[in-house]
């Protein structure tokens, strides 16, 4: 029986390939390691995407704009302390705020940089 061929690492812009089934390479591997837990069980399933879409129904506004004054629609639910896997923590709604992609991706970074970024991405004064 042939063997399937190997796909492309599923992170941005990376050239590598990986056995079929796999979803990224070793380099990109840790980088993803919150999308299942210690288990090896998806946490981001349906059941998350329906959650998710009904706490942002709840909480249409991204918390951090609404700080600084702005109102922007939320469109994501962020993990307020990152749960690293944990699956008590990641259903937890008290660890839960509504963000726009900006300020997630903001928050994301600054978190995975330990906190190195937070001097360059300060949010934006209007």
């Amino acid at each position: 029986m042939p063997k399937r061929p190997n796909i492309p690492c599923k992170h941005p812009n990376c050239p590598k390939l990986v056995a079929y089934g796999e979803k990224y390479c070793e380099e990109h591997k840790p980088l993803h390691a919150d999308e299942v837990n210690h288990k090896g069980k998806r946490l981001y399933t349906s059941k998350w995407q329906k959650a998710s879409k009904a706490f942002l129904k709840a909480h249409p506004l991204c918390e951090r704009c609404k700080a600084n004054g702005r109102y922007t629609k939320a469109t994501v639910v962020d993990h307020i302390r990152p749960h690293k896997g944990n699956r008590e923590l990641f259903w937890d709604r008290t660890n839960w705020q509504s963000l726009c992609k900006q300020c997630h991706d903001r928050k994301t970074l600054t978190e995975d940089m330990g906190g190195r970024m937070s001097k360059v991405y300060e949010y934006p004064t209007q």
